[in-house]
This record gives structure tokens, C-alpha cells and sequence, in this order.
């Protein structure tokens, strides 16, 4: 009996420009890939045959920037990213506080600032909702968080509490009492770690297996968790071991620095990701580098611009030049991988500048280094990226038209004509990576790869698109989403394509969308998905137990 599987009468996109309708996957690895009559040739008498019926292959989709563990959490507090208003909120809020009376706390995620309409979002607005317990509601993008008196008197900040570095605690303009804001570093190192404390292991165990099962039914074999802190990685280690060595899909992370008073704390978070890049080199989880947030977002305007803001504002970088250069230089002589978030054109100048300097001094070598978002970048810094080998990292679901008014309506013309300019990358010659950045936005990866291939909402179809000239093809948007992700991490000789050789990771969607159209992908439906050559979710039975 041979211990081969056989996966015969589907469409197979390879991402590897090769023409297949049939796979033979033995062990964890594809043992052919071609036609029907070879792979049954190859696989020999006996095997396995899995009939597709004319499913569309794909390789297994891997999120190259995604929070796992703050996704896992997202899908247990009170959504908001639909909430047409205020009054919507807090009714959410109220209902939510009514159906667990005991709860200490109310978590909600995903609201946007065009929701309120113009009004400031103050701890009065949440007050009036909820006033007798803390309240924390994640902004969209999970730059800033909103919050109650209540959830101020948790966290201990009081009107005179100072701003943390590269950070904001709101405060009213006239009387100077924080109101409920928190932007930037004052979220990431004031909120982040009092939640993290108020939470349990098993919270956070609980919180991990439901994101991997929520990946593994939408076809996503491996994730690049893009914000990995001590608590991420605890949780990563005990899912090792809870598998037996393995995890449900591939997890790759990059350890974030945080900035700091001094040079010396910045370098020292440096050090512990590269004993951890280390220590941590398997197959299936892995430390690639370090994650630095050079600036904040256009939507609470603290995404740092060469020129003002619609309504006259400015806002300096999380890290400026003098701060941030010698964290890429140590980084890149330690062979990490550097992923600098950079939103704003000044951001990313500033990124690119650290990026050049760490090339002179520590020489030429294959670096892939990543700049993620690039919302706004300016065609020279287009260039210069692709010059530099760098990543363009890239997540079409925030410009969805659905959640694009206010960030429109703040930055102002004429910015908005070039916002999220996809295919300069690629003409540019550089290589573009997809992923979702979830929870900032939904995890799911067709309604993601819907937007890049007409820029059009996934969220509302009576939207017009928004920009379409940077619509991507739809078979570049695939690869962009498997081979160029791999690309982005290091992985490309194992993960990425349908290829012999390769592990065998790989989805099975209900419809072709090649012979369906782009608008299909928001109603095609994942059937299979197999990470190392063991089915991890059928749509039509109980997936693979560990």
C-alpha cells in the first residue's frame, strides 16, 4: 500500500507559471504536480485519491502581516467596525454590558472615526453608555483606543500623567483633563500590558486555537504575526507543545521594539530578538526579525506627513532618524529581518534612510528587509525601495471604499489621488506581499484579494471604486498573497507554490475564480485546507485532529 494521496480533477494554480490539473502529495511534501495520468503513474497502485470536482487549488495562503494572538482576542469582544453611528456603539455597549452583567470589564474593537460623524470620541460618550465598569474599544487600525473614567482610574492616568514617548493621552484643549484618548505608544505600552495582565494562560490559550481555526477555514496555511511580545510568545510555546511539536498552521513572528528613553533599552530589545531568531528557527514557528512602528495612522492623524493635514495639523514620527537608525544598523549586522511600519511619505523616508545607512555600513548581502502599509509613499521613495530589495508589505482590505471617508477627508487632496499605489511597486520592480494586517481589518483572505483586484468595496457593493487604475491582476494578486508572502519571510523554497518538492500546504476553493471573476471571491467558499500534507479543515467533515 503506498502512503501517497492522489488530489485529482480540479483547476491548479501553482503560482509557479506551470499548467496542472492533478497533485500527488506523499509525507508533508507534493510528490508531483502535472496531469491526472501522471499522477496516478507517480503515485503508484493503491493510493489515496482525493476527487476534487473541479475545485480551484491554490497554495496555501499565508498572512504576511497579521496579530494572532489580538486577532484570536478581537473575535471575543463587542464589534464595532459596522457600527453606522454613536448611537449604534453605545447601544452595542449597552446590550453587551446587559448580557454579562458579572464581567469586570467591556472589550470592543474596530470602531472608525467616520462612525461619530465629526464629534470628538470622549470617556463622556462612553460614560453615558456604560458608566459603571471599564470600558476599552480598539480603534480600527488598533492605534489608538477609546476609553471611559472608569478604564482611566484602571490604567491610573490622571490629567497630569505625562505622554509616553512617541505617544498621546488625550486631553480637552481648553481644560486640559485627559478625555478618554489614548494614541499611539500610550495604547502599546499603557493599555496593551494592563489587559494583558487582567487576562489568564488559558485566556490566551483559548484565544489562539479559535484564530487558528478561524485561518484554517478560510485557506490560510501560515501567518507572519507582526507584534510578537513576551505574552505571544508564551502562548506560541504552550501551542507547540499542546500539538506535539507542531502547530495547526506555520507561524513566523517578529519580536517588536518598542521605543525607549535610550539608545542602549532600544539596542537591548535588538539582542533578545536575535537570541530569539536563535533559538526559534523551526518549521513551524519561527523569530524572522523585529517589527518597529516609525509612525502612527492617517485616520487619528498621527501618521507622520511631509506636509500638514487637511485641517493644518502635523505629527512627528513614534521614531525619528537619530533614534530609529542605529536600531536597523544593529538589527541588519544580526542578520534580522526589519519590518518597519511606515504609513505617512515622511515615515517611510525616514525608514528608507535607516535602511540605506545599515547597506553602507554593514555591506550587500540578501537582506529582505519589509516596509508595511506604505499608504502613502511618494514615487521616488517607490523607486528607492525597490533599488534597496525591500518588501513592499501591503493590505488592500484598508482601502476599502467603505472605510475610506475620513481617512479621505483628512488627508485632503491632492495625496488622495496616489493613496495606496499597488502596482508602482510592482512596476517599480519590487516585490509586493498581501496580507490582512487583521484584527485592523478582517482576517479572511478573499474578500482581501476582492479589493486588490478592483478596488472596490467588500463591505458595500454599491460603492464606486476607489482609485481602480492600482487595481491588481487577480493571478498576480494570488501570488502576491502565496509565493510573494513566502518571499517576504524567507520561505520561498518551501512554502508559496504547488511544486514538487515544496511543502505541501494548500487550499481547495468551492469555485474557480479564474473562470468566475473577481466579484466570486466574495462568495467563494473555502472546501479544504492542508498544511503539511494533513487536512486541517474540510468544509464537508471534521478536520484532522492534532
Amino acid at each position: 500500500m503506498t502512503d501517497c494521496t492522489v488530489y485529482t480533477h480540479a483547476a491548479v494554480f501553482t503560482a509557479d507559471g506551470a499548467d496542472a490539473e492533478a497533485l500527488v502529495v506523499r509525507g508533508d511534501r507534493f510528490l508531483y504536480v502535472g496531469d491526472e495520468a501522471g499522477a496516478r503513474r507517480a503515485a503508484g497502485p493503491g493510493a489515496a485519491e482525493v476527487d476534487l470536482a473541479g475545485g480551484c487549488v491554490l497554495p496555501g495562503i499565508i498572512d504576511a502581516h497579521t496579530h494572532l494572538l489580538m486577532t484570536g482576542q478581537s473575535l471575543q469582544k463587542v464589534p464595532l467596525r459596522d457600527a453606522a453611528d454613536l448611537t449604534e456603539i453605545q447601544a452595542r455597549l449597552r446590550r453587551a454590558a446587559a448580557e454579562n452583567p458579572h464581567a469586570p470589564r467591556l472589550l470592543g474593537t474596530g470602531w472608525l472615526y467616520g462612525a461619530l460623524a465629526g464629534a470628538a470620541p470622549t470617556r463622556a460618550l462612553l460614560d453615558e453608555a456604560v458608566p459603571d465598569r471599564p470600558v476599552y474599544l480598539d480603534a480600527n487600525d488598533l492605534h489608538s483606543v477609546w476609553v471611559n473614567t472608569a478604564a482611566l482610574a484602571e490604567l491610573g492616568i490622571e490629567d497630569t500623567t505625562p505622554d509616553p514617548i512617541g505617544g498621546r493621552i488625550g486631553r480637552d484643549p481648553v481644560t486640559g483633563t485627559a478625555d478618554g484618548m489614548l494614541y499611539e505608544t500610550a495604547a502599546q505600552q499603557i493599555v496593551w500590558p494592563a489587559l494583558a495582565r487582567a487576562a489568564t494562560d488559558a485566556d490566551r490559550d483559548a484565544q489562539l486555537e479559535s484564530v487558528f481555526e478561524h485561518y484554517l477555514a478560510v485557506g490560510v496555511t501560515g501567518a507572519v504575526d507582526m507584534a510578537v511580545q513576551d505574552d505571544d510568545l508564551a502562548a506560541f510555546r504552550r501551542a507547540v507543545q499542546r500539538h506535539g511539536g507542531a502547530l495547526p498552521l506555520r507561524v513566523k513572528g517578529h519580536w517588536l521594539v518598542h521605543r525607549r528613553d535610550s539608545d542602549a533599552e532600544n539596542l537591548a530589545q535588538v539582542d533578545r530578538a536575535a537570541e530569539l531568531a536563535e533559538e526559534l528557527s523551526g518549521e513551524w514557528l519561527r523569530i524572522c526579525g523585529i517589527k518597529i512602528v516609525v509612525d502612527g495612522v492617517i485616520d487619528s492623524c498621527t501618521a507622520a506627513m511631509k506636509e500638514p493635514y487637511a485641517d493644518g495639523s502635523t505629527c512627528e514620527p513614534i521614531w525619528d532618524r537619530e533614534s530609529l537608525t542605529p536600531v536597523v544598523v544593529a538589527a541588519d549586522a544580526a542578520g534580522l529581518q526589519i519590518a518597519l511600519h511606515a504609513i505617512g511619505d515622511e515615515a517611510s523616508d525616514i525608514a528608507l534612510d535607516a535602511l540605506e545607512q545599515a547597506q553602507r555600513i554593514n555591506g550587500p548581502r540578501d537582506r529582505r528587509h519589509r516596509i508595511e502599509h506604505l499608504e502613502t509613499v511618494t514615487e521616488d521613495n517607490v523607486r528607492r525601495l525597490a533599488a534597496l530589495g525591500v518588501v513592499a508589505s501591503v493590505q488592500p482590505v484598508h482601502a476599502d471604499p467603505a472605510i475610506q471617508d475620513h481617512w479621505r477627508a483628512v488627508l485632503g487632496e491632492p495625496r488622495t489621488e496616489r493613496a495606496f499605489p499597488w502596482t508602482e511597486f510592482v512596476a517599480a520592480g519590487a516585490t509586493l506581499a498581501i496580507s490582512t494586517d487583521a484584527p485592523t481589518a478582517p482576517h479572511q483572505p478573499l474578500p482581501n484579494l476582492y479589493v486588490a483586484t478592483t478596488r472596490r468595496s467588500a463591505l458595500d457593493s454599491s460603492l464606486p471604486p476607489n482609485l481602480p487604475h492600482y487595481a491588481l491582476d487577480l493571478a498576480d494578486a494570488l501570488c502576491h498573497a502565496t509565493r510573494d508572502a513566502a518571499f517576504s519571510c524567507r520561505a520561498e523554497h518551501q512554502e508559496g507554490r504547488i511544486r514538487t518538492g515544496h511543502l505541501a500546504d494548500f487550499t481547495v476553493l468551492e469555485a474557480d475564480p479564474f473562470a468566475a471573476g473577481s466579484a466570486q471571491l466574495l462568495s467563494n467558499r473555502t472546501r479544504l485546507t492542508v498544511v503539511g500534507g494533513r487536512v486541517r479543515f474540510d468544509a464537508d467533515g471534521p478536520a484532522a485532529t492534532p
